[in-house]
């Protein structure tokens, strides 16, 4: 298969480059920066948010190649950083209209990443992919990825746009360490345990559904090929791991995994404005469309991902 992914220099991308190909497909990224990981990924340097008028030939008249796929990944995707800079919402929505249209014009399928703060903070322990109510909107990150599905969900009925909405769900795992670009919890946690500095939890009761990008990786897989094989037209899908933990626990499993025996973690009790506190994602969907059975629980996952780091940091000094 030929790939167009866009927002290949962040981490689902690196990653799902990579593994594509691995198996022998060709990938063609699309990224407004260049990979701070790999130079194996062919990149178009372009800003999606741009406003375009011209798809056929590629956004803008860019020379994109002839694809199979979209998987539309490119976003601005830092929570509390889009409630201090709410206009970067604005750019996620241009975005994908773009890419949209591009695929309209193309007659090929998207993936679009969405992401589980469309859910809101409704405090319920299973949350599957019909129980999402756009009214519990948190956060103009939130609002945006709400609006991106909304503009697949049109191009769908309108076009006949086949399309996959993954809804992830914090992500970690390799090629996340580049936390002065875009700060990650997991990859900040170990970086400040290991340098014996605190670290603060906002929240402490705050239950997430991490999972390690390779988990994430396997079901975008699996979407890209039923969609190519023509066996999903529509749908709406939960990739997490369907298992929550809190912050101070996650921080407890870095520790360990850093044979740190006493780190420093702090706990502020109120939620920073616009996060979503409670959420465990309903895999029923995505076992019954993709067979997909997430394989990494956070323990290993974290074991993983401090292994990584330390090679990473020894590869680059």
């Amino acid at each position: 298969m030929r790939i167009l992914i866009t927002g290949s220099s962040g981490q689902i991308g690196t990653n799902l480059a990579l593994h594509l190909q691995a198996a022998g497909h060709e990938v063609f990224g699309v990224d407004r920066r260049p990979n701070s990981w790999t130079t194996a990924i062919p990149t178009l340097l372009q800003d999606l948010a741009v406003p375009y008028q011209q798809f056929v030939g590629g956004i803008g008249g860019a020379p994109y190649p002839t694809c199979d796929v979209v998987v539309h990944l490119a976003a601005n995707a830092k929570v509390h950083e889009l409630v201090t800079h709410p206009h970067k919402s604005m750019e996620n929505i241009a975005a994908t209209f773009n890419v949209l249209e591009y695929c309209r014009h193309q007659q090929v399928p998207i993936i679009f990443a969405s992401s589980r703060e469309v859910y809101g903070d409704i405090h319920r322990y299973l949350t599957d992919e019909q129980t999402a109510d756009f009214a519990y909107t948190e956060s103009p990150y939130s609002a945006s990825k709400i609006a991106g599905e909304s503009l697949v969900y049109a191009y769908a009925r309108c076009y006949g746009l086949r399309y996959i909405v993954f809804r992830f769900s914090n992500v970690y795992g390799r090629y996340d360490n580049d936390i002065e670009r875009m700060e990650r919890v997991i990859p900040l946690f170990m970086r400040e345990l290991a340098a014996g500095r605190p670290v603060t939890v906002f929240g402490r009761d705050k239950t997430l559904d991490f999972t390690h990008v390779d988990d994430c990786v396997a079901g975008v897989m699996r979407g890209i090929e039923r969609i190519y094989a023509g066996q999903i037209d529509a749908a709406t899908i939960n990739l997490a791991y369907g298992q929550g933990h809190t912050l101070v626990a996650m921080a407890q499993l870095i520790a360990y995994a850093l044979d740190i025996p006493a780190p420093d973690i702090r706990v502020e009790e109120s939620k920073r404005v616009g996060e979503v506190t409670y959420y465990i994602a309903d895999l029923r969907r995505a076992q019954e469309l993709l067979g997909y059975v997430p394989q990494i629980d956070l323990a290993r996952g974290i074991a993983m991902a401090v292994a990584w780091q330390r090679d990473w940091q020894q590869q680059s000094h």
